[in-house]
């Protein structure tokens, strides 16, 4: 099975002006692991470590290879309990696609309705949006759902705390080192469980999954230590680029993770073929499941004269005023191509 997504991206590799890149890989850089630090890491260091981050128990926190992989373990945890029916997945799109592309794949029936569900998907900050929802919001968008996973893969792009303690039960979290730490290669992730389900998940964990690698636990585990100097240097990328997107387009919202989605309409697919031939790289909505939109990255340090060339085109093809970076309400998701390939992902 292929990740669309990210087979788009690899397929375009090396255009001049890259505003599809979601991570932080190839803007910094982390310090280098040094040999003690190699020799004296665990996978409970790693996990202890998370667990104080997030403010959970550490019984609560399992390692996996990345968020893909989270996610996907999760859904299947849950598809395995519901005793041969097919129950629903809601999912509110736009939306990342590992998301409901592995839920669908788990045999789960998806939905946008607000009725009962076995399950509710979605990104906190949002994957394409770069918002992040009031608590209020989330809850009461998932309140009939029996369980919410939250993908919290841009969390740490905002000084926000971790969602794991939400009151209400059935809540699972996930995370990557991929995205914030420039760590694609590290090929780490980790799930936050409901305490309920703690014990159940890390054996269901345990007999389907490897163990992390002793140098991607060193690594992750140095990425956590130098999160301070790690931090100023993304907040002065991220800080000048958003004040670049509030300029090119008036009255939009400086969003909270490093990726914005333009809702120019019905010509965005297009667009976004337009945009390949002046040599600059978006994603097109119709991954996410709202082909109305582009979804822009703010990772790069280029990413000011990345998107003026971004806007030359646009402005071409789509009337002045035409930016709607906000949520409309107004465009009919579709479904895009199903599928995720985990060692792919972390490029998305």
């Amino acid at each position: 099975m292929r990740f669309p997504l990210a087979d788009w991206i690899d397929s375009h590799a090396g255009l001049r002006h890259d505003l599809a890149q979601s991570g932080m890989i190839g803007s910094i850089s982390r310090p280098r692991v040094t040999p003690q630090e190699l020799r004296s890491a665990t996978a409970d260091a790693l996990r202890a470590a998370l667990a104080r981050r997030l403010g959970v128990a550490e019984a609560r926190v399992s390692l996996t290879h990345g968020a893909t992989e989270a996610n996907a373990w999760v859904l299947w945890f849950l598809a395995r309990r519901r005793g041969g029916r097919r129950r629903s997945c809601r999912v509110a799109y736009p939306e990342y696609p590992p998301l409901f592309d592995a839920a669908r794949a788990a045999g789960f029936r998806l939905t946008r309705s607000a009725g009962p569900a076995e399950l509710a998907v979605v990104s906190q900050p949002r994957n394409p949006e770069g918002d992040a929802w009031p608590k209020e919001r989330l809850l009461a968008w998932a309140k009939s759902a029996r369980h919410l996973l939250i993908d919290e893969t841009f969390r740490e792009f905002g000084p926000r705390r971790s969602l794991a303690d939400l009151p209400r039960p059935g809540v699972w979290v996930t995370g990557s080192f991929t995205k914030y730490y420039a760590g694609d290669d590290l090929r780490v992730g980790y799930v936050v469980t409901p305490p309920a389900h703690d014990q159940e998940f890390a054996r269901f964990v345990g007999l389907v999954s490897d163990k992390v690698a002793p140098a991607s636990v060193a690594g992750a585990l140095s990425a956590l230590s130098h999160h301070i100097e790690i931090s100023r240097r993304i907040d002065r990328i991220l800080d000048t680029n958003r004040r670049a997107l509030v300029r090119a387009f008036p009255g939009s919202t400086a969003p909270v993770a490093p990726v914005w989605f333009d809702r120019v309409g019905p010509r965005a697919g297009r667009l976004a073929r337009r945009l390949l031939r002046a040599s600059v790289l978006v994603c097109p909505g119709a991954y996410f499941g709202e082909p109305d939109g582009l979804r822009i990255c703010l990772t790069r340090p280029t990413f000011p004269a990345d998107l003026e060339a971004y806007r030359a085109v646009r402005d071409r093809l789509v009337p002045r005023g035409g930016a709607t970076g906000g949520r409309t309400g107004s465009s009919r998701a579709r479904r895009p191509p199903g599928g995720s390939d985990r060692g792919r992902a972390g490029r998305a």
